[in-house]
């Protein structure tokens, strides 16, 4: 149980090239050390790249491959009579943005390329074509909570 006043989700501006939310959530995500412009030129390369390749509104195309990443269930720790289990549950809007955008991120940075943007475009082409390493991740963590369903009962037990 949290202890005092929950603290407000802060509003974050729209980006300024095509006025969408996600893609600013993501542009904050990529950014390192506080540079924006430089995480802001990331992301706009990358989708100009990706726009290019699949000849496609580049906005559709960024938010058809997050719908495609999204987790829908994933497992937490609950600890029930002194044993652990692993409680598939399922996620909340906020959190699979938040997820999908690390894992693209993770993904992105992991791959063999030149420049962010090249890479981060790769993987939105791999995304969207349903292989590499942040669709392989969210098979992985749906396929835990597939084999962890057992233990579903334990999510509704209220902790004292």
């Amino acid at each position: 149980m949290p202890r005092g006043k929950s603290v407000p989700k802060r509003e974050i501006l729209p980006d300024p090239k095509y006025g969408n939310l996600l893609v600013a959530k993501f542009t904050n995500f990529i950014m390192s050390c506080g540079k924006k412009n430089t995480a802001q030129r990331v992301v706009y390369g990358a989708l100009e790249i990706l726009a290019a390749k699949k000849q496609g509104n580049a906005l559709e195309l960024f938010e058809r491959l997050l719908e495609t990443v999204r987790p829908q269930v994933e497992v937490r720790s609950r600890r029930v009579g002194g044993a652990n289990y692993q409680v598939p549950m399922p996620v909340s809007g906020s959190r699979q943005n938040a997820m999908a955008f690390r894992w693209i991120i993770t993904a992105a940075r992991a791959r063999k390329g030149h420049t962010m943007q090249e890479k981060l475009a790769g993987e939105f082409m791999d995304i969207l074509e349903g292989v590499g390493g942040t669709i392989k991740k969210k098979e992985d963590v749906h396929r835990m909570a597939e084999s962890n369903k057992a233990f579903a009962h334990f999510a509704r037990f209220n902790r004292k």
